[in-house]
């Protein structure tokens, strides 16, 4: 690092840098965790038919075993999203994917229900951790312009996901089995779990630790792969209060207790009606009359498409901002929610749905690019493995909800997820504010709106950060 650039906090010596070969690596590699976590949250919703055939299950017993995955993932988001705040991004990026790894191929050779629903909250204890983990770690190595469009393009690799577990579910279970199909969702863990080792520690987490030496080395690694003279990248400082405790009661403090209520009550309500719909999906074109094979191939056309729900948000989060493209999208999703379960016609049925999945994917996307700017560096994690930890919580609850009300009436069933995305969205309409073109908090006291580095006070700013950010004496 050259001394003569001067010492800036990391987002600016990040936005120097700029967007390069590196962080296009790190999208490839945190979008295929991505994609794999959303395969192993899906294909035992896909596979369900099946196993609850060969286990004789009840309609309550089906919705416990795909409930069990999310009591394991609100465990391992609230626990890994704290500890990875203490130990780093990396590790605990790394031990999580080999959790999930492990007791996903095991969940393959399951007996009966009771050690099916053990492995699965064990993977899903895994799972719960790897997912704020990967928008964190990503996050923190964007610069400022245009962050917001590469957190949506990483989103839609769940989309990706989800298409490869429904595509697969289309080919495996029909003809080999249920087993084959949790078994190869494993197999992609495990490769995810060698690539992760090649991943650095996030430089943001690092210079918000202490570390500082530490950190300027990884950002000199990321400046000779982006192709930029090393000696261009200026010294950084940490911020002042680099030492503070991560507790979660710091979420409930000062303009962050705010945006927590915003965000446990958003994640909640969109992954009531997101999961309570894709988990049962296969059963509701089941209960409209299809055969598994029209189940699965619809089921595919769906999954597909979310991706241009990705794409266009990601477009829009930069043109229209993040909390105006989410209200949005999550508005028609819950229309065209309620319009699914109550059309008559397969043809206005068919539509509906696919637009539901188009818009309700794009908002959850532009959600998973605001949260983390939502929150400073010492607390990201914990509050995305927080906010994550309600969208389990919901994810326990929402299957077991479709369990009890589709025996009753498919189309009450619909129409309550159908509410639900309409309180997520009002939730935001109400709470949040954009935070497009906002350089990223580091502490919590920065979230008041100033900043300390290394005895300079810096002035919070909504200007597009390629340049640094304004000081004063």
């Amino acid at each position: 690092m050259a001394a003569d650039v001067g010492a800036v906090p990391v987002q600016t010596a990040i936005d120097r840098i700029g967007f390069g070969r590196f962080q296009k690596r790190l999208l490839g590699v945190c979008g295929v965790t991505w994609a794999a976590d959303a395969a192993e949250i899906f294909i035992i919703a896909f596979a369900l038919p099946k196993i609850t055939e060969d286990f004789g299950l009840t309609t309550f017993q089906s919705s416990v075993v795909v409930a069990s995955t999310f009591v394991g993932m609100l465990a391992g988001a609230w626990f890994w999203g704290t500890i990875s705040d203490r130990i780093g991004r990396k590790r605990g990026f790394t031990i999580t994917i080999g959790i999930f790894a492990l007791f996903g191929f095991l969940s393959a050779f399951s007996p009966n229900m009771f050690w099916l629903c053990a492995f699965r909250i064990l993977a899903g204890f895994g799972l719960g951790g790897a997912v704020p983990l990967d928008f964190s770690l990503f996050a923190e190595y964007l610069p400022t312009r245009n962050r917001g469009r590469w957190l949506v393009i990483l989103e839609s690799f769940w989309g990706v996901g989800t298409v490869v577990a429904a595509g697969l579910a289309w080919i495996l279970v029909p003809t080999l089995g249920w087993r084959y199909l949790l078994g190869s969702s494993a197999v992609a863990g495990a490769l995810v779990f060698w690539v992760r080792l090649r991943i650095p520690e996030s430089p943001r987490f690092l210079a918000a630790t202490g570390r500082v030496d530490e950190a300027e080395a990884i950002l000199g690694q990321v400046a000779r792969e982006n192709g930029v003279p090393e000696q261009d990248v200026p010294q950084i400082v940490p911020p002042a209060d680099a030492s503070d405790k991560v507790e979660i009661k710091r979420l409930f403090e000062g303009k962050l207790a705010r945006t927590t209520v915003m965000l446990w009550s958003t994640w909640f309500f969109i992954a009531l009606a997101y999961y309570g719909l894709f988990s049962w999906l296969p059963k509701i074109f089941a209960e409209r009359g299809f055969d598994v094979v029209q189940t699965y191939g619809y089921t595919l056309l769906l999954a597909a498409a979310q991706l241009p729900g990705y794409f266009s948000a990601a477009w829009l989060v930069e043109r229209w901002g993040r909390k105006r493209t989410f209200v949005t999208y999550l508005s028609i999703a819950a229309l065209c929610t309620f319009v699914y379960g109550t059309a008559t016609s397969l043809t206005v049925l068919i539509v509906a749905a696919i637009l539901m999945s188009f818009f309700a994917l794009g908002a959850w996307s532009s959600l998973y690019a605001y949260t983390p700017e939502l929150l400073p560096t010492r607390m990201r994690t914990t509050g995305m493995g927080a906010a994550s930890g309600m969208a389990r919580v919901a994810g326990v609850l929402a299957p077991l909800l479709g369990g009890v009300l589709i025996p009753v009436s498919l189309g009450l069933t619909l129409t309550v997820y159908a509410l639900a995305f309409a309180l997520a969205a009002l939730s935001v309409a109400v709470l949040g504010h954009e935070t497009r073109d906002e350089a990223l908090a580091d502490t919590v006291a920065e979230e008041e709106g100033e900043r300390v580095y290394g005895g300079k006070r810096f002035v919070r700013t909504t200007e597009p950060a390629e340049r640094p950010l304004t000081t004063t004496r």
